[in-house]
């Protein structure tokens, strides 16, 4: 598996989202349209980016200063676990709850209230399985 949130994970993983009609295509329906950064909590800034257009990644690479709209955190450990076995909505409140997940940059208590972003964004974490 390639490291991390490296360009080359980055890449299968957009490869992957596009691929999840419970992801892509949910987030389609809503014209869901956002720039996402994913890094570990320990670091100053993001590692991967992603960007989504119409519920479908278009753009998927290294973090470069790109404007976010989300900027998600956790342990290497963290991820790693989500990975091997994806959370459901109860885990991720309870992480979020915990610290174990950080929002840098965006509102995830606004995301969990619209069930139309809830939903694929759970489904997110199965998909990084995926990669």
């Amino acid at each position: 598996m390639a490291e991390l949130f490296s360009p080359e994970w980055m890449e299968r993983f957009a490869a992957e989202w596009n691929k999840e009609p419970d992801l892509a295509g949910a987030l389609s329906q809503i014209d869901f349209a956002s720039n996402i950064a994913y890094g570990f909590v320990e670091e100053e800034g993001p590692r991967g980016f992603l960007q989504v257009v119409n519920g479908q990644a278009v753009g998927a690479g290294v973090y470069q200063g790109q404007p976010v709209n989300w900027d998600i955190r956790a342990s290497v450990d963290q991820w790693m676990k989500w990975i091997s076995s994806p959370p459901g909505m109860t885990g991720l409140g309870m992480a979020f709850t915990t610290g174990k997940i950080k929002f840098k940059v965006g509102d995830y208590k606004s995301m969990l209230k619209d069930p139309r972003m809830a939903g694929p964004f759970v489904k997110s974490f199965s998909v990084m399985g995926c990669v």
